[in-house]
């Protein structure tokens, strides 16, 4: 579990202080796989340093699985660091070391015996997929096996959460899928805790159970997937369930309609489009599964003439209906 309470950190700075944390609250329970979201400057990249104690928080606190690690130092923070697995995004594997070589290097470092530090490097390129090239140094392969190595590297000393800052951004799309399908399966198998921080809301909508969207270094929303996704017209929701927005001419207005299969079947919601008339064309429409349900969004374009009209049939059927910005109520 990680709990963050109150967490904030402001540098200083020439220019006066600048607060790249502000308040956080935030609790990843056991097992949970929490993607953090946001745009440059959010905040993601000094919350994870919080959470690895590279940064000491300018107040609040960082605790993980019930020990609070803000504060600590020397051999008591190393000990709970190994409680704690770290994926970067560029992996920054040892040149001169193959892939056991790389795996084992953190269990060295703590004390382990040669010969335990190989077994247990070896058992964990096995668990990634690598069990043939422990005698592949990093030169020798591709993209996706050194993150795969990286994460083996993570799990070396037992680590019971795994932070992964943009595990996949270098990565092409096929190798990403891999490299998540991964990430999920350790989650779900070794019950790890997994936060991992990414720009990308595909990443979100593949591994993760829940979200949490940093605006100005403050929590902007959070939540599980599927209650997030029916927050309908929030900044995650329409990124989780992404529309191709198309232009309209003047004589018309635009309309998004968002539902929930849950709520309404798909062939409902396309049979009561239709039967708004010729007056109303679908421009463009979307559909994912989230969280076991099918989530969808639709833009429609509507002639102004009968724009109060569509509006209070959707919404008498129950479907969100949201109106771009410029468009009269």
């Amino acid at each position: 579990m990680i709990e963050l309470k109150a967490l904030t950190k402001t540098f200083n700075t020439p220019s006066g202080p600048v607060t790249a944390l502000d308040g956080i609250d935030l609790t990843v329970p056991s097992g949970q796989c929490h993607g953090i979201v946001g745009p440059s400057g959010a905040g993601k990249s000094t919350l994870i340093r919080c959470l690895t104690a590279l940064e000491e928080p300018t107040s609040g606190c960082v605790a993980i699985d019930g020990q609070v690690i803000t504060g600590l130092r020397g051999a008591a923070l190393r000990h709970q660091r190994r409680s704690i697995g770290m994926v970067f995004q560029h992996v920054n594997l040892f040149d001169s070391r193959n892939a056991l070589g790389n795996v084992a290097y953190p269990l060295r470092v703590v004390g382990t015996s040669q010969a335990a530090a190989k077994a247990r490097a070896t058992e964990l390129l096995g668990l990634v997929g690598l069990a043939g090239k422990a005698k592949a140094y990093p030169a020798q392969l591709s993209g996706g096996e050194r993150q795969r190595v990286g994460i083996a590297r993570a799990l070396a000393t037992d680590a019971s959460v795994l932070l992964c800052d943009e595990p996949s951004s270098a990565l092409d799309w096929a190798t990403t899928r891999q490299v998540l399908e991964l990430i999920k399966d350790l989650n779900l198998t070794l019950g790890l805790t997994v936060l991992i921080i990414t720009h990308e809301m595909a990443v979100v909508r593949q591994v993760c159970d829940a979200v949490t969207l940093l605006s100005k270094g403050k929590v902007a929303q959070s939540g599980l997937i599927g209650e997030v996704a029916k927050q309908y017209g929030s900044d995650l929701a329409r990124d989780l369930i992404p529309l191709a927005v198309s232009s309209v001419g003047s004589a018309r207005a635009s309309l998004e309609v968002s539902f929930s299969s849950a709520d309404f079947s798909i062939r409902r919601v396309l049979r009561l489009l239709t039967e708004l008339g010729d007056e109303t064309a679908i421009q463009s429409g979307t559909l994912e599964t989230l969280a076991g349900d099918r989530l969808g969004r639709f833009q429609l374009e509507v002639e102004h003439a009968v724009l109060p009209q569509v509006v209070t049939r959707l919404e008498t059927e129950g479907l969100h209906v949201a109106r771009p910005e410029g468009v009269d109520q």
